[in-house]
């Protein structure tokens, strides 16, 4: 079929299944509705599945009509209006799969979503819901009765938990590789094309990652890494039958995004970890390693560092690290039959070759290239053998496996016991594990998609020229990666990533000429932020894992964390012994390139219209529901006159909390948003010792309501303290008959102060707003009461009046986006032709 007679859609977005007695419709379309497709599924049939994809694309008035004709003849009686024969049965956002059990197939469909990151442009969404519909029809049921159990064992995996998607960014795959791929050289890429076109998309030909040649253009389209997919198995049924959109891949983990204001430079920090979907499950009942080399909670983590000012990536600049975690590449596991504190470790089969260690490292390797570093942090020294079991066995595994590699891609081993120097009052474990990741980064280097700025030219420095990688003409590439592990792999690994990934944020700082040298301090912005995100990062994977949230966690390495925090870590130890065990669902490793041609008439993802939704009236609550954390709102103070950089250090106090904007008063303010009352609750103790060290009295309020920004009282000095007091304390007393000053901190009282006078000018407001209106100059925007009531504060508005002039340059303005541009004048025709002499001649 010709190229120009099926253009294809970006994606299938939204998602509408219609029903009849005999087939289901689930009719896509992309997020404008521009473009449709159709599934016919067949409810005949009592257990097979078939499904018809026409592969055609549909305009809105094609679907309509089809729609039309469909519900028309499967009515009863042939023109009876009273009963329809299409039924809309339920609104989705993407299919998850097709399963079976003993009966029929069920479908998946993604009925809930939340959007949780954006990398470039590209939407990264969550599972908020899912729907599972019975396809065949109940007069061709046939019933098992075991159905029931084998349904709810499957939804024992809550889709709704840590599950994420895309439409058009590949999260199975690295930045690295979704980015380095697009730019292999068009030589190379048409020694390879030599399969016929296929229909398919690529996700970045908008952005100019295309030539042209002859009557089509190239792009590239990548298999997922199936490793990291975890409804592979689920559409492996519909592969080959249905076009390429309406495949979508979930992964399982974590993702998260904070937004760093570096002077008003906004630069994301993306956290996003994949969780292995081969020889999943939870602690204790899966340890070790399989006989194919996949091991138990292997996790993929990755931190991505962009520059939000360009959503671009080819015009952007990008900046990634990946790094690994998982249970030790052997045969061994823990018997849980006896509750015990520590359930003996046992080495379950003898490999004296390695064989299942050489599957693994193989495995990492093919991905990410030499050289492999494992950090190993289990205990050396124990009076009993326990943990020293894994690392003897491991030694011995990496030793025999080395000596078949050459010397420059020889796996390297570093064991270092960190409970030990956890316990030692004269070692600092975080300045440990910060050389450790010095020499870790410098050995792999990391991923930016843009040459070396000019400035560390100018002011080169040591540790930058003795950085390892791969060095482009492009930018740099990141070869090799740090494998991190622990017994659990939760705590201890997670405060060691985060030491390897703040020393890597470093120099992607550096990279993209954002910070002077490739180095940060604990106690800023910046990090505090980082940490937040691995604090999350490691919380969501223990508790998928363990059934917990973390125990240890960098302020307990720190030693800075509060005494009321040893309780919470007893609980949490606890807990972890009452967790249950999930079901997982398997997929086959599959990865492969494939090079696909593209007529250019072709409809591709466009990142402006998907973005901004210029087609569309847009609401405030759609357009900010991504509502990261931001370094400027949520941790730098709002001190007058302090350095804004989140690159400063911050002094903290004696308790070792920092006393600029802690997680407490973050949370706080966002309950405060989600109420409608609008007194602030009284804050706890820890929000009130942190306020009241500030530097100065001033309003702490984050993200209050509009009337709170715009109104804030000043305590100038002592004698203005005294008259808000006396004003606020004496109607109370007349009141309540209560004396607020008895027993009240300063602190608690300016909050209240502030609370009272916010409430006596939106009064005034209300008795004078018809007085104020009717004296407003023109061009000022009127704001009229629509209620006799007092305290109802809704305003019918006047827009303000518009001149002749301003109104015509507005027209001019309009037309010369549509391509109609107005004669010009004799000033303007001097003023160009000045400008020509002078430029020119």
């Amino acid at each position: 079929m010709p190229a120009a007679a099926a253009p294809i859609i970006s994606s299938v977005q939204k998602l509408v299944l219609y029903e009849t007695r005999a087939r289901y419709f689930l009719v896509g379309s992309n997020h404008a509705e521009t473009k449709y497709r159709v599934l016919k599924i067949d409810r005949t049939e009592p257990k097979d599945l078939v499904i018809i994809d026409d592969r055609h694309v549909y305009t809105q008035q094609e679907v309509r009509e089809l729609l039309g004709r469909l519900d028309l003849g499967n009515r009863t009686k042939m023109g009876q209006k009273g009963s329809s024969g299409l039924f809309r049965a339920v609104s989705a956002f993407g299919v998850v799969g097709f399963v079976r059990f003993l009966e029929g197939y069920y479908i998946v469909l993604i009925t809930k979503r939340r959007k949780m990151a954006d990398i470039g442009g590209h939407a990264i969404y969550k599972i908020e819901d899912t729907n599972m519909i019975y396809i065949p029809n109940d007069s061709v049921r046939i019933t098992h009765p075991d159905e029931a159990r084998y349904l709810r064992i499957f939804q024992n995996v809550d889709l709704s938990s840590n599950f994420y998607f895309s439409y058009s960014y590949d999260l199975s795959h690295s930045l690295q590789y979704n980015l380095t791929v697009l730019r292999m050289p068009l030589e190379m890429l048409k020694s390879e094309t030599t399969q016929p076109r296929q229909e398919s998309f690529d996700i970045f030909e908008d952005e100019g990652l295309i030539t042209q040649g002859g009557s089509g253009v190239f792009g590239i389209s990548s298999e997922p890494y199936m490793k990291y997919v975890w409804n592979g198995e689920l559409l492996d049924i519909i592969k080959n039958t249905v076009h390429r959109d309406w495949l979508l891949y979930i992964i399982h983990g974590f993702c998260g995004q904070s937004k760093l204001l570096i002077y008003g430079r906004p630069v994301y920090v993306t956290l996003i970890a994949r969780r292995s979907s081969k020889f999943a499950g939870t602690r204790f009942l899966k340890r070790g390693a399989n006989c194919e080399g996949d091991v138990a909670n292997e996790v993929e983590t990755e931190q991505i560092l962009c520059d939000a000012s360009v959503m671009s990536f080819t015009a952007g600049s990008y900046s990634s690290y990946v790094q690994v975690r998982g249970s030790v590449p052997l045969y061994w596991s823990q018997d849980i039959s006896t509750m015990m504190p520590k359930p003996p470790i046992t080495l379950d089969q003898a490999d004296p070759f390695a064989h299942v260690a050489a599957l693994h490292f193989d495995q990492m390797l093919q991905r990410f290239g030499s050289p492999i570093i494992i950090l190993n942090l289990v205990k050396e020294r124990e009076k009993r053998k326990h943990e020293r079991i894994l690392s003897e066995e491991l030694v011995a595994a990496v030793t025999y496996l080395n000596q078949f590699l050459p010397p420059e891609h020889t796996i390297i081993y570093i064991p270092w016991d960190m409970a030990k120097y956890t316990k030692s009052k004269l070692c600092n474990v975080l300045d440990r594990l910060n050389v450790i990741a010095e020499s870790v980064v410098k050995k792999t280097g990391f991923f930016v998609n843009r040459p070396d700025s000019y400035c560390s030219i100018l002011r080169p420095d040591e540790k930058w020229n003795e950085l390892g990688g791969c060095v482009i003409a492009t930018g740099r590439l990141q070869m090799g990666v740090l494998r991190t592990n622990c017994v659990d792999c939760l705590d201890r690994t997670n405060t060691a990533q985060f030491m390897v990934g703040k020393c890597a944020l470093a120099y992607q700082l550096y990279s993209l000429g954002l910070i002077d040298k490739p180095n940060l301090q604990f106690d800023t912005d910046a990090v505090r932020l980082f940490e937040e995100l691995y604090e999350d990062h490691g919380d969501t994977l223990s508790l998928q894992y363990g059934g917990s949230q973390l125990v240890h966690r960098v302020k307990t390495y720190r030693k800075i964390a509060p005494w009321t925090q040893h309780s919470k870590d007893i609980m949490q130890t606890l807990s972890r012994y009452y967790s249950n065990a999930f079901s997982v669902i398997c997929a086959a490793n599959l990865k492969k390139l494939i090079v696909k041609k593209f007529h250019k008439y072709e409809e591709e993802i466009d990142i402006h219209n998907e973005f901004f939704r210029p087609y569309e009236l847009s609401s405030f609550d759609d357009t900010f529901c991504l509502a990261m954390t931001s370094s400027a709102r949520d941790f730098m103070p709002k001190t007058v006159g302090i350095d804004p950089s989140p690159f400063t250090v911050r002094k903290p106090d004696e308790t070792g909390k920092s006393v600029l904007g802690n997680k407490s008063n973050r949370e706080e303010a966002v309950l405060q948003r989600k109420t409608a009352a609008s007194a602030p609750p009284p804050p706890s103790e820890e929000a009130v010792s942190s306020s009241s060290e500030d530097d100065s009295g001033t309003d702490r309020e984050e993200e209050g309501s509009v009337s709170q920004r715009s109104t804030p009282v000043k305590m100038t000095d002592t004698g203005d303290s005294a008259k808000v007091t006396e004003n606020v304390v004496q109607p109370m007393k007349e009141v309540y008959g209560i004396n607020l000053s008895d027993g009240l901190s300063e602190e608690d009282l300016s909050i209240y102060s502030r609370f009272v006078q916010l409430g006596q000018r939106r009064h005034k407001q209300d008795k004078s707003s018809q007085q104020l209106c009717s004296r407003c100059p023109d061009g000022v925007i009127k704001l009229t009461p629509i209620s006799t009531f007092s305290q109802d504060n809704i305003y019918e508005v006047q827009p303000p009046r518009v001149d002749r002039k301003s109104t015509e340059i507005f027209q001019a303005h309009i037309q010369a986006s549509q391509g109609i541009m107005q004669p010009l004048g004799k000033e303007d025709t001097s003023m160009y032709r000045e400008y020509i002499r002078n430029r020119y001649l």
